[in-house]
């Protein structure tokens, strides 16, 4: 069960972390930029929030297919793939939740701060405390979404004992083996992986209050 775990924590962080590289600039573009086009990827966030996981799954096992357009990189049922399948679905999510944020917090800070002269590397860290917690917020969103997806690890990573079988795929072959013990222990484990992640997003959040 340990590396059960273990590997649904690093697929897990792992498309939360790369998700928030494009969320989190795109969120700022659209509460701070000055394009017309950050409507539409405000419209692409809001959108991609009532994505199927199926459909991502269904996308990304066609696209790595044998015979699909990028079957010979052979990354089909690897967690480099479920990764990539929980990024484009965690996207969103954290996209979504930064820009509330970002509304929430002062939009003329930056000006304010920038009237008063303070060096850059400065206005920069007192913006990023002013929206940490805010962000804080996404990321444990986007990581518990990604955790907690089935549908395309299981299209994506295929289940397979010791390579891609983490803690949801694992559940659902319990549950149809009747092992509802397991099932529970799974299920359990998943629980204190996210009490943790919450603990810590708790911890960061008063810590930059």
């Amino acid at each position: 069960m340990t590396g059960i775990a273990a590997l649904s924590i690093t697929v897990s962080a792992a498309a939360t972390l790369v998700a928030a590289v494009f969320a989190i600039p795109g969120a700022l573009w659209i509460v701070h930029g000055r394009s017309r086009l950050r409507t539409v990827l405000l419209v692409a966030f809001t959108a991609g929030l009532g994505l199927p996981p199926v459909a991502v799954g269904l996308a990304v096992a066609f696209t790595f297919w044998r015979s699909g357009p990028l079957g010979s990189w052979d990354v089909l049922y690897t967690p480099a793939a479920m990764a990539l399948a929980q990024t484009i679905i965690v996207v969103p999510l954290i996209g979504t939740l930064a820009v509330i944020a970002l509304r929430a917090s002062d939009t003329t800070l930056p000006m304010q701060l920038a009237g008063l002269e303070i060096p850059r590397p400065r206005r920069f860290a007192l913006l990023a405390r002013e929206v940490a917690p805010g962000l804080a917020a996404a990321l444990l969103a986007g990581f518990g979404r990604a955790i907690a997806e089935v549908g395309a690890a299981q299209m994506t990573g295929g289940n397979i004992e010791g390579q891609t079988r983490v803690l949801t795929t694992a559940t659902m072959l319990a549950v149809g083996r009747a092992e509802f013990g397991a099932a529970f222990s799974y299920v359990a484990m998943l629980l204190g992986i996210m009490a943790v992640a919450a603990g810590v997003a708790m911890t960061l959040q008063r810590r930059w209050a």
